[in-house]
């Protein structure tokens, strides 16, 4: 059986003595796509910064495609990183620079490409999430979904095997956060990646989701298919979808502005 793309051991993690994830176990499967739900402040964004080392674990013991990250220095973790993508909740586009310039930003840092071959990989990016030719367009140009959609295009630019999306619908009307949902399915179909999932969007949730897991007190309460999910009679993950027992139920089900790279 091949290694999963990233395993979590009994990973625990405090912020000022206060425990967000306690002893949390996860593997995350080469090519599925992993949705990881939970209210606010349950620890979801902590859980995507400890897989690629933005934070570290206080104990406990993290893999990814097999290897032990946990202690890696910042020098060592920078191959691991090239092997991510990152979608951010807000796109974090650069809004001085050009669409081209901001798909080509990871390509610049992290590769000695020229001029036309970065120009290549922009276009087939652009291409790739439905937008061709919209390179000259600064962000401010652009609607909400094409943000979103750009901010895919560039966690796609170095070909990466992972991708870690943080709450990629929210802000987003329905139309487009069901165009998002269907990105996300069209890239694990057509290039085989990895998509990590961090969402309170439970219709994005059950369309893209090979699994699903609900974070709750700091572990995994439960994981399972999205289908085994909606007929499951657990009583934390119905309690999770019926919106009761949260802190903030309600902005665990329509999506919380603020969370975005939060400790939650």
């Amino acid at each position: 059986m091949s290694a999963p793309a990233i395993e979590f051991r009994g990973v625990s993690k405090a912020f000022g003595g206060r425990p967000v994830l306690r002893g949390l176990d996860l593997r995350v499967a080469v090519g599925e796509t992993f949705t990881i739900l939970g209210g606010s402040g349950s620890g979801k964004s902590v859980c995507l910064k400890h897989m690629i080392g933005l934070l570290r674990a206080d104990s406990g013991e993290i893999r990814v495609f097999g290897e032990d990250v946990t202690r890696f220095s910042e020098v060592a973790w920078v191959p691991v990183r090239r092997r991510f993508g990152m979608v951010f909740q807000g796109a974090a586009l650069f809004d001085s620079l050009s669409v081209l310039e901001n798909v080509a930003w990871p390509l610049r840092e992290h590769q000695r490409a020229g001029e036309e071959q970065i120009r290549r990989r922009v276009a087939d990016c652009l291409a790739a999430v439905g937008l061709p030719g919209i390179e000259a367009m600064l962000p401010s140009e652009l609607s909400g979904g094409m943000r979103k959609r750009v901010g895919v295009a560039r966690a796609i630019a170095l070909a990466p095997e992972v991708i870690l999306y943080d709450e990629p619908t929210t802000g987003l009307d329905p139309a487009n956060a069901r165009r998002i949902g269907a990105l996300i399915h069209q890239l694990q179909e057509e290039l085989h990646i990895t998509g990590v999932v961090v969402t309170h969007d439970l219709e994005l949730c059950f369309a893209v989701s090979d699994r699903v897991a609900l974070l709750r007190d700091g572990r995994i309460a439960v994981v399972d298919a999205p289908g085994n999910l909606r007929r499951s009679d657990h009583p934390e993950l119905r309690a999770f979808l019926d919106g009761e027992g949260e802190p903030d139920a309600s902005a665990a089900l329509r999506g919380n502005p603020d969370e975005e790279w939060s400790h939650g």
